[in-house]
């Protein structure tokens, strides 16, 4: 079993469903005590979103690049870096830390691949569905095609994860605000839901979509254990 390398803390809420994931799953494999080989980082969640909500996107690469590299020291055999919105500076991470780096969008584009969805919303931070680096991902490595909400609709997202589900509040109308969403992607042809921010699956539960549910903190933890104990750790390939 390789040792996982996780990059975490944004939020510690998502972080903790990681560690849990992970471990279920290696124990699913195993059976009776096993648990993951894993090593954490976690950072200070306040310095990486002041970062984030500035542009100063060079300066959050350096601060998990050298979390990476620490990772690698303490004997990480590849890493994943456990929110969406960080894929941002993946590269940049991944040469800093001198580590294969599990994309998050591999894994999520992989599974909505072999479900053969082709058009699929795209719910997280505003910097996840307003930039390029994840839908991009997902266009040319998978052909899939993500569709957002409107612009009111990516604030109120944005303002939800950040100032509720990252500070461990579950609020029923903002489930009920995500369910609307939900509802009006599909009605503009989703044929599933990507919860592109790891903080999201705390609220949104697949009943309440009429279309599939992809949970990316799940499906990237899970990749995580295949790649564990495949015979390959290249970049976003189990």
């Amino acid at each position: 079993m390789k040792t996982i390398g996780l990059i975490g803390g944004m939020s510690w809420e998502s972080t903790a469903l990681y560690y849990k994931i992970i471990n279920e799953t290696v124990k699913e494999r195993l059976g009776g005590l096993h648990s993951a080989k894993c090593v954490l980082y976690s950072v200070d969640f306040d310095e990486i979103q002041r970062l984030q909500h500035t542009n100063e996107w060079k300066k959050t690469a350096d601060i998990l690049g050298e979390a990476g590299a620490r990772l690698a020291a303490a004997g990480a055999d590849f890493l994943l870096i456990c929110t969406n919105t960080m894929h941002k500076v993946a590269d940049d991470i991944e040469v800093k830390s001198g580590l294969p780096l599990l994309h998050i969008a591999d894994a999520a584009g992989t599974i909505i691949q072999q479900a053969k969805l082709h058009k699929i919303g795209l719910l997280g931070t505003r910097f996840t569905m307003e930039e390029s680096f994840y839908v991009d991902r997902l266009q040319e490595g998978f052909g899939i095609e993500a569709i957002v909400p409107d612009q009111g609709e990516r604030n109120e997202i944005h303002r939800i994860i950040f100032e509720e589900l990252c500070l461990g509040v579950m609020k029923d109308d903002s489930r009920a605000r995500f369910n609307e969403i939900i509802a009006g992607l599909t009605e503009r042809g989703a044929e599933g839901i990507i919860l592109g921010c790891t903080e999201i699956a705390l609220l949104v539960r697949p009943e309440d979509s009429v279309v599939p549910v992809f949970d990316t903190t799940a499906l990237h933890a899970r990749r995580a254990v295949e790649l564990a104990f495949s015979d390959r750790a290249e970049n976003g390939v189990v």
